[in-house]
């Protein structure tokens, strides 16, 4: 990027069931890229609010089938323009603040940095996920960083073309982006850049003196997100910071889950599965959610 050229950028916005935000969304994106394109996963005939989206700069690809995330984003690579020089990456939910895709595309000044993300804030309370997060440089290397808001290098998507379809929803950017930086390329994230994203429906419990907050998944995301889990730390051994965090974050994830969920009967079994099948590369075609289109492999 030149002070008097900026990046060609497009974006991708995966949809499901999406509701009035997707609309503010595109319109956001749409003031810094040149092209949006909305991979709704929303299945069958189903009406969807991205069917009213009108704008020459937007297309709207509809499958008629929900194949997760992984699924969704690779359907909308497989339609990036020719001359898009980066991808920006977004959920339905996430609506940009002002300045901060410019913010993000100044560091692609730096020909070692392939993907670069923004600090993610929950939209309801507006604390940061990470825990200590103040206490990183503003702008610091980082093993993964979430999908949305994530802008990468067109070359990077030469090394590393597809999203991990087999993971379904859950760890499918820890993968990609430890594959980008296995590829010799750094993921980065600015902490004077912050997005609100949703994580889902999170509440506030207490553990004695503690506040613990919770996020309630149903049974099958807890499935998932234990086994790409246990698959990533496998593959990526090299990785020793993710490896410990994660493990940590699994430990911390079946406790809360066991003591605070209130389908803690059917959780708790899913969350055991699904590391015993990271363990032995196993997927439970049960565990997907209902009308899933999976193209992984079972076993």
């Amino acid at each position: 990027m030149t002070p008097d050229r900026p990046l060609v950028l497009a974006a991708i916005v995966t949809a499901y069931h999406p509701d009035e935000r997707l609309a503010a969304v595109v319109e956001a994106a749409l003031t810094s890229c040149a092209t949006v394109i909305v991979a709704d996963n929303t299945p069958g005939d189903a009406p969807s609010l991205a069917d009213k989206l009108d704008d020459p700069r937007v297309r709207v690809l509809r499958s008629g089938h929900n194949r997760g995330l992984a699924g969704a984003l690779n359907v909308g690579l497989d339609q990036l323009p020719l001359d898009a020089e980066a991808v920006l990456f977004l959920d339905q939910d996430s609506v940009l603040p002002a300045e901060l895709v410019a913010g993000l595309a100044a560091h692609l000044d730096d020909p070692a940095i392939g993907v670069v993300g923004p600090t993610p804030v929950d939209a309801e309370t507006g604390g940061r996920y990470e825990r200590g997060a103040d206490r990183h440089e503003t702008l610091d290397d980082r093993p993964s960083i979430i999908t949305s808001g994530m802008l990468v290098r067109r070359s990077c998507l030469e090394a590393v073309p597809r999203f991990r379809e087999e993971f379904f929803v859950d760890c499918v950017d820890s993968d990609f982006c430890l594959r980008v930086r296995r590829s010799g390329s750094r993921v980065v994230r600015d902490a004077a850049l912050v997005l609100p994203h949703s994580l889902g429906s999170g509440r506030d419990h207490r553990l004695g003196p503690l506040n613990v907050r919770v996020v309630h998944y149903p049974a099958w995301r807890h499935y998932w997100i234990a086994r790409n889990g246990v698959v990533l730390s496998r593959e990526f051994a090299e990785e020793r910071s993710f490896v410990v965090t994660n493990a940590l974050f699994m430990a911390r994830w079946l406790v809360v889950t066991a003591l605070f969920d209130d389908r803690r009967r059917a959780s708790v079994p899913a969350v055991l599965q699904g590391l015993a099948h990271g363990l032995t590369g196993r997927v439970s075609r049960k565990r997907l959610p209902a009308g899933a289109e999976y193209a992984g492999p079972l076993g």
